[in-house]
């Protein structure tokens, strides 16, 4: 295929781009690759569209590149486009080297036996140190962004490889005094610092450390990439964002020692990096600090003093990532880098900034989040446990205390802070202070609740309360004084708009025993107090048939007696009977048989009445235990996520199509050559029994008709089953595969779906026979044959390198039925049917020791290929 235009790549690009993994699998799937890495040579397109091409392979490698020699020979191509672009200027050579080091990484095929990695690695450290620049690669306009494109591919490389780069730290830390890009050489240098001391540390490394930082163009060994301590650092070292409660875990390894030289070669390359520093952006200098700082806290004796100098810098900072970098390396070093002073400026800082009203809001969720897990130098109680810092007292968030004006995630988060402080506030109440934190919290609950309970008002206000409701049971469930008016605050809720049963219940579905005893006493109360009809009735039996036991018995029997006659619709039955279930796995005796058999009798639904004689059946035969067990969930079924179905999850389960791995086994078995068109014999075993089982096929394109599935009533393990045939239809005689889905029952009683391992229809499948010669004249009704072929048909030779023996054998076992004349072992003439009206003419006759000549003619041009072929793979074959 020719080079394609620039409007043939925008649509094939466009197609990709919507959906890559359905053109993948598409006719062009196979060849885009391909066809991307040679247009890349093409002189007939522009640079820039080939720069959208590589975009494209840096998006989508693992599409494009799905398997490790896929992307071997990618990245091959790749570097072999490189060296052939032409001296002068270029925007494809930070592109190409950008895609060739993608390539490798996400195909995995990195490693010290790749070609293409041998090839990369010493090019890109090349051009990183500025050696190969001026050589091929360029001029001199280019030379910093590539050797900044090139410290970002090594980055990458670092990253993917941990430890690759353990023997170019002295290389590293020459190149970062010369003149060059600062920002991507700091970086690298960082992190393949940093991963050199976890991994040796982990491993108990002692030597060669010194060695490997002292400034030098390679390692003594010759060989700058240290494939094994990358092999030992294939532990994922990770996270690689600074992230301060994690500090703990990641660093959790054994501390390495350095001997005094080596620690004075540590602190000169960690202080050759934090003096070029302030050169990087915000983020950057992020990333390097906290590298930096987790490297340094793996290392006995070395005093986290070298960041002193930066502390002056940062404190004052009005950069967020900035901010967070400081507060990760005071969770990493604590009083041995901050002083109280420095933790008081902070705190301060962070308090005084989220009260500024320009804030925006991500900015103002980032500051207070960075209150609420300040990392203190000295904090008290348990470890894990949440509090708020001991120098952030009520005077000092007197401006961050929540409102119902503020947005609701920044009212959640102010809230949180309000509890923190609540749990400190009993002295401050003993002493008489007006308006505590704790008062101020019950007020804006208050607040929320009058809001929430609003007739016809918004959806987000009754959740922006249950929200706040819940935070304030986890932080504070050990203070009743805050749980008692919570309680008795729901309950008028509720008793305002019972309307929002599904947030009470998913409520009680979520907190401690600290809040769910009584409120569900208090919602039973309210339930049983006020009986109503239609919808308060539906809610009140939704919210009963969450707190019902055997407490209240009579009052919650009562109320249900009362509200059947309401019940005239088939939910309001159901919702009812669900209340009643509730209390017969609550273990609450014969109450409900008599309000059961009411139900039995007066309900005109067969259903409310069929299920309200079940239960009562239940509870007259089987004792508490065991009715437990027989109205609770269906062991067979996950229990459902939702508040809203108290219903067996058992007949959930029956009605729903599960999907599920495949017991079934499917197998093609030997080709019947005859009846009037094809029959694939499919051959079924099981791995377990199955019932009623349906296989549906499927196949691609319009070649075949569509198919008729086939039914199974029953199938067994170690049972043979007969073979199952399955007509074809084919609208031309080709090859194709069938998708294949089964559909059946198991011994549980649920009906399940699997999708099967694709069915091969061999071009050898399509073959039917003639109809049987006349006796007598078969040479002559196969010449005829052969003769009405031409001239609509074609006609072609070919060579099988098969002796009189082998032809024989061929013949006689793939060839039989269709041979019309025969003089074994030499000569065979061969008529095949292919549906719907095709015909293929063998003649394979004149056989020799070497071979025989095969003479093909057929009355449709477009199968001579596939006979072809179907001949070649039969005589390697034989």
């Amino acid at each position: 295929m020719g080079p394609l235009s620039r409007e043939t790549w925008a649509q094939r690009l466009g197609a990709f781009r919507a959906s890559p993994s359905a053109f993948m699998a598409g006719p062009e799937g196979e060849d885009l690759g391909r066809d991307l890495l040679s247009e890349l040579r093409s002189e007939k397109l522009s640079e820039q569209t080939k720069v959208s091409l590589l975009a494209l392979s840096l998006e989508y490698p693992a599409q494009l590149w799905p398997d490790a020699t896929a992307a071997e020979a990618a990245a091959t191509s790749l570097l072999d486009t490189l060296v052939l672009l032409p001296p002068r200027p270029s925007a494809l050579r930070r592109p190409l080297l950008l895609a060739a080091t993608t390539a490798l990484v996400a195909g995995d095929a990195l490693g010290p036996t790749s070609e293409a990695s041998r090839r990369l690695l010493p090019l890109l450290l090349g051009l990183a140190s500025g050696r190969d620049l001026g050589r091929g690669f360029g001029p001199a306009s280019e030379q910093r962004p590539l050797q900044a494109t090139a410290c970002e591919c090594l980055r990458e490389l670092e990253s993917c490889k941990p430890g690759l780069l353990g023997g170019c730290l002295g290389l590293l830390r020459g190149l970062l005094g010369q003149e060059g890009p600062v920002q991507p050489l700091s970086l690298l240098l960082a992190l393949a610092l940093r991963n050199t001391l976890v991994i040796r540390a982990r491993a108990r490394a002692r030597a060669g450390l010194q060695g490997l930082l002292m400034a030098g163009d390679t390692p003594s060994g010759g060989d700058p990439w240290n494939w094994a301590l990358a092999e030992e650092g294939d532990a994922r070292l990770q996270p690689q964002a600074p992230s301060w409660p994690a500090a703990e875990e990641e660093c959790g390894l054994a501390v390495l020692e350095p001997t005094p030289e080596e620690a004075r070669e540590l602190r000169a390359a960690v202080a050759q990096l934090l003096d070029t520093s302030y050169l990087l952006t915000p983020v950057a200098q992020a990333q390097l600090l906290w590298l930096l700082g987790w490297a340094l806290r793996g290392l006995r004796g070395q005093t986290p003093v070298l960041f002193k100098p930066q502390l002056v810098r940062l404190l004052g900072t009005a950069q967020l990532t900035l901010l967070h970098a400081v507060l990760a390396l005071k969770a990493a070093f604590g009083e041995a880098l901050f002083t109280a002073q420095d933790e008081a400026l902070l705190l301060r800082r962070l308090t005084v900034a989220a009260q500024h009203p320009a804030l925006p809001l991500p900015a103002h969720l980032f500051h207070l989040h960075c209150l609420l897990s300040f990392p203190e130098n000295w904090p008290l109680g348990p470890t894990g446990e949440e509090a708020a810092p001991l120098l952030l007292g009520p005077r000092l968030c007197r401006g961050l205390l929540p409102s119902l004006l503020h947005d609701p995630m920044a009212l959640l988060a102010r809230l949180h802070l309000l509890c923190l402080l609540c749990v400190e506030d009993e002295e401050k109440e003993e002493k008489g202070q007006d308006r505590s934190p704790r008062h101020y919290l019950e007020e804006l609950l208050a607040g929320l609740r009058q809001r929430a309970a609003l007739d016809g008002g918004p959806r987000a206000s009754a959740t922006l309360c249950f929200q706040a409701s819940y935070l304030v049971v986890q932080c504070l469930a050990t203070q009743p004084t805050v749980l008692t008016p919570l309680t008795h605050g729901l309950a008028r809720l509720y008793r305002a708009r019972p309307v929002l049963a599904p947030h009470f219940v998913d409520l009680l579905d979520r907190v401690g025993p600290e809040l769910g005893e009584p409120l569900r006493v208090a919602l039973r109360q309210e339930v049983v107090s006020r009986p109503g009809r239609d919808e308060a009735l539906r809610r009140h039996l939704q919210i009963l048939a969450r707190v019902a036991d055997g407490n209240a018995q009579s009052a919650t029997l009562g109320f249900l007696g009362a509200a059947a006659a309401h019940c005239t619709d088939w939910g309001l039955q159901q919702a009812l009977l669900r209340v009643c279930r509730a209390l017969l796995r609550a273990g609450v005796g014969g109450g409900p048989a008599d309000l059961l058999q009411a139900l039995a009798r007066q309900w005109e639904d067969p259903d409310g009445r069929d299920h309200a004689r079940l239960y009562y059946i239940l509870l007259a035969h089987l004792a508490g235990p065991k009715l437990a067990v027989a109205l609770g969930p269906s062991p067979a079924a996950p229990a459902s996520a939702s508040s809203l179905v108290a219903e067996n999850q058992g007949f959930a389960a029956v009605l729903v199509v599960q999907e599920a791995p495949a017991p079934i086994r499917l197998s093609v078995g030997p080709r019947r050559a005859a009846g009037p068109g094809p029959v694939l014999q499919l051959h079924v075993e099981v791995l377990e029994p199955a019932y009623s089982l349906e296989l549906r096929f499927r196949v691609e394109g319009q070649v075949y008709a569509p198919l008729g599935a086939v039914h199974v009533p029953c199938l067994c393990p170690g049972r043979p089953c007969r073979p199952l045939l399955l007509p074809l239809q084919p609208r031309r005689p080709a090859p194709t595969r069938l998708d294949v889905r089964a559909l059946y029952t198991t011994p549980t009683g649920l009906t399940c779906h699997a999708r099967l391992p694709p069915l091969p229809v061999n071009f050898a499948d399509l073959f039917l026979p003639f109809p049987q010669a006349p006796e007598g004249d078969k040479l002559g009704f196969f010449e005829e044959l052969w003769d009405s072929c031409l001239p609509k048909g074609a006609e072609s030779r070919l060579w099988c390198p098969l002796g009189p023996r082998g032809l024989e054998a061929l013949v006689s076992r793939h060839l039989e039925p269709f041979v019309v004349v025969a003089q074994p072992p030499t000569s065979y003439h061969v008529a095949i049917r292919l549906p719907p009206d095709s015909r293929l003419l063998l003649r394979l006759e004149a056989a020799r020791e070497d071979g025989v000549p095969v003479a093909l003619r057929t009355d449709d041009w477009a199968v001579l290929p596939l006979a072809g072929d179907y001949l070649r793979g039969l005589s390697a074959a034989v």
